[in-house]
């Protein structure tokens, strides 16, 4: 028998389409030829009208259980067949009820135990579903002699078949429960093309392709006239993507049935995959003529044209189909994840199809791809969004500038003024209406991602989050980012850690920058010191706290991120090769803190020390230079004297000098050298050339009080104050100064291009 999981599995992949034809169906030890031609109908995908036969079937023979387990058996068929157009949630019910009552027909039959403990397994009720699979064998009677096996050795082995089948779900099996079933059945019916088909399909599953072709060999060995070993044969070289050692197969099975449509809608997908364009067409067509008037059948061939990616062709087939038959309108999601996949997207359209489709559909005909792609759509509708929130502000931002100017203008000039401030209120006016409707749209996508992950959730009910889950968390978090949700964004990849995971502390790290990030730093300081916690020497960590506590103390007042930066230096400090980028930013820091406090040596000391970690690395000492400009720069603004500004401007004009030198195309120090420049012209226009000044003092550094400065040879004199200050202005070309007091030796003191001469007397 087909496994049904494996059905899903190849039916969304689409590599694996070929699936769809892989139906066969005990018949044997089954006297109703009705029966039989209702497997045939299932085996040829034409579900509707085997549904037809079987409750004509179940209502002349009520009391026959085989007739319901196929019934249920087609229910599944149809859904993974076509999980687009299907729901699980009602196929399961259907598929529930009909296994139901072929337990209530014949409580003995232990196959109908098995389908419900399959219906249990897709709804992940993993414990119900053992329960069942237990009942099951309580029918299967222990035995000496297979003559004598009841029931009966081919009905027997079938049921430790399905057994093992039912064990598959989401792409995987447990083979150490599976196996042991079928290797039993073998043994009491080792001629069943059944049993090898889904040994093959178990083993397909844990990629063990040449246990897989084993089975499908001895399947086609035991039925000759059957199709569907060369079908699955020819699955295993198209999953291992060799393609052209596939077709042989496709075409073999083809051979044994030429009226088999499913299999030319495959071999035709296959073809088109294999860029054989011509045959791949003339395979479609063939399908369509035998399929002829078959809406069913045509759906079927629009998710193959769908997985093969003719996503146009879908949309036109789709309308086609719409127009005939508009009960079906489920097929407006095929269309709108068709216009969401080509290659030029038509987001609106998407839209308009996946909104007709939860318009028109009952609620558990929507499937759980239903909300993920209408989250995807909606988002991709608004990519523009964070772009646009840009240019608004930016605009707004204009539009301040531009009133302000229409405010102050004269009068002859307000009316160009007036015309770019209406002009851009008509833009913002605009704008905020597009980003408006944006923001409410991008709103519903994340709801509609919730939506997808909670149908998820509640068919995969255990504690730790499935595969697809955690792949649909990550997908979530990483839109909020991009559409700067980053609260959202850290809460919903802080659900995919695990704490259990020793090297975690990247998964941690992601959380707490989106905190960062979105200015939430309360957050973020809590989990980066979490990280801290599991490793005491995890510099990230400290190099964000220490931004966190820095964007806390904007303006250093507090000195906040003081202490951070200092333990983030001493941490990098343990490599400083590996780290000098870590330790210049905390330097950079440490050195601005202490300028802005006016502790000027220590900081000077952080700029040296920025310059030293490595003196080949320009980018480095350009910093350290920087900082020592704007050092300088800043003294020269709190000292009171003219001369000494100038001194402090000197020295910071020198540090610019330097950067040039190194990188003689730096703006940012062009600039600014200019501007220390000009600051020392505007300081020089305010000296008197001829002034000088100073203090007079003993030895001891006491001021001595109305000591004589007298310019040598000239009359131009001038006395200390009680402090022993003087300042006086001296003739051009002065050269000698003679310092002199009561009780001190007389010196004379040669007049330089400097304006402050300070001197000490000996007594």
């Amino acid at each position: 028998m087909i496994n049904y999981r494996i059905m899903k599995r190849l039916v969304l992949n689409p590599v694996g389409l070929t699936a769809g034809l892989l139906l066969v169906l005990l018949v044997n030890n089954l006297g109703a030829q009705d029966l039989a031609s209702a497997i045939k109908l299932t085996r040829s995908e034409q579900y509707d009208k085997a549904d037809a036969i079987y409750k004509e079937l179940t209502q002349k023979e009520p009391s026959n259980s085989k007739n319901y387990f196929y019934h249920g058996e087609n229910y599944l068929l149809e859904y993974f067949a076509d999980t687009i157009s299907n729901s699980l949630v009602v196929a399961t019910k259907a598929a529930q009820d009909s296994y139901q009552k072929g337990v209530d027909a014949n409580p003995n039959d232990p196959l109908n135990y098995v389908g419900l403990a399959k219906v249990a397994n897709y709804l992940g009720d993993e414990a119900k579903a053992e329960e069942l699979r237990a009942k099951a064998r309580s029918f299967l009677l222990p035995y000496k002699n297979l003559k004598k096996i009841n029931p009966p050795a081919k009905e027997y082995a079938f049921a430790l078949a399905k057994i093992a089948e039912s064990y598959i779900k989401d792409n995987s099996v447990d083979t150490a429960k599976a196996l042991p079933f079928i290797r039993q059945a073998l043994r009491i019916d080792n001629k069943n093309a059944d049993i090898y088909l889904i040994a093959g399909d178990i083993y397909m599953l844990v990629n063990d392709g040449s246990n897989a072709i084993r089975n499908y060999n001895q399947a086609q060995f035991a039925d000759p006239t059957s199709s569907t070993a060369n079908m699955k044969i020819g699955y295993v070289y198209v999953k291992g993507r060799a393609l052209q050692s596939a077709i042989p197969y496709f075409e073999e099975a083809i051979s044994l049935n030429q009226d088999y449509a499913p299999a030319y809608r495959e071999l035709g997908q296959l073809y088109w995959r294999a860029g054989r364009l011509e045959q791949s067409k003339a395979n479609f067509k063939k399908y369509l003529d035998l399929t002829a008037g078959n809406i069913p059948a045509k759906i079927r061939y629009v998710n193959s044209l769908f997985y093969a990616g003719d996503y146009d062709e879908v949309i036109k087939n789709v309308e086609e189909i719409l127009r005939v038959d508009n009960s079906r309108a489920y097929m407006n999601r095929l269309a709108g994840y068709s216009s969401f996949e080509k290659e030029n997207p038509d987001y609106d359209k998407a839209l308009s199809y996946m909104e007709k489709l939860f318009e028109t559909v009952r609620p558990e005909y929507i499937l759980q791809k239903d909300y993920h792609y209408m989250a995807r759509i909606l988002l991709k509708k608004n990519q523009n969004y964070t772009k646009n929130l840009d240019e608004l502000n930016s605009l707004k931002l204009q539009l301040d500038r531009d009133k302000s100017r229409f405010n102050a203008a004269p009068a002859s000039e307000k009316a160009k003024y007036k015309a770019s401030v209406d002009e851009l209120t008509g833009k913002i006016s605009k704008l905020e209406a597009e980003t408006s409707k944006a923001a409410a749209e991008i709103n519903k996508a994340f709801a509609e991602y919730n939506k997808a992950f909670e149908f998820e959730r509640k068919n995969d009910a255990g504690s730790a989050y499935s595969s697809k889950e955690r792949a649909l968390l990550s997908e979530m978090a990483v839109n909020y980012y991009t559409y700067r949700k980053y609260d959202d964004a850290a809460k919903t990849w802080a659900k995919l850690i695990d704490p259990d995971k020793a090297n975690n502390l990247a998964d941690y790290m992601q959380v707490g920058r989106a905190f960062y990030t979105g200015e939430n730093y309360k957050s973020a300081d809590s989990v980066f010191n979490i990280v801290i916690k599991k490793d005491p020497n995890y510099l990230p960590a400290y190099v964000y706290i220490a931004r966190v506590y820095s964007r806390m103390d904007p303006d250093t007042k507090l000195g906040l991120a003081r202490p951070k930066f200092e333990k983030m230096l001493a941490i990098a400090e343990k490599d400083s090769v590996k780290n000098a980028g870590e330790m210049v930013e905390a330097l950079t820091y440490l050195g601005y803190f202490n300028m802005e406090n006016g502790n000027y040596t220590k900081a000077k000391d952080y700029y040296d020390r920025m310059m030293n970690i490595d003196p080949d690395n320009k980018e480095y000492r350009i910093r350290g230079l920087n900082g020592h400009g704007s050092l300088e720069t800043k003294a020269a603004g709190q000292e009171k004297t003219l001369e000494g500004k100038l001194a402090f401007l000197a020295k910071a004009a020198e540090s610019y000098e330097k950067i040039l030198a190194l990188d003689p195309s730096n703006a940012s120090a062009k600039s600014t050298l200019k501007w220390v420049q000009d600051y020392q012209a505007s300081v020089k226009k305010g000296i008197n050339p001829n002034e000088i000044k100073g203090v007079v003092t003993n030895q001891a550094g006491q001021p001595i009080a109305y000591a004589s400065i007298r310019v040598k040879d000239t009359a131009a004199e001038n006395l200390t104050n009680a402090k022993g200050e003087y300042k006086f202005e001296i003739p051009q070309g002065s050269e000698i100064l003679i310092i002199s007091a009561q009780g001190y030796k007389t010196k004379e003191v040669e007049i330089t291009k400097s304006r402050v001469y300070n001197v000490k007397l000996d007594q």
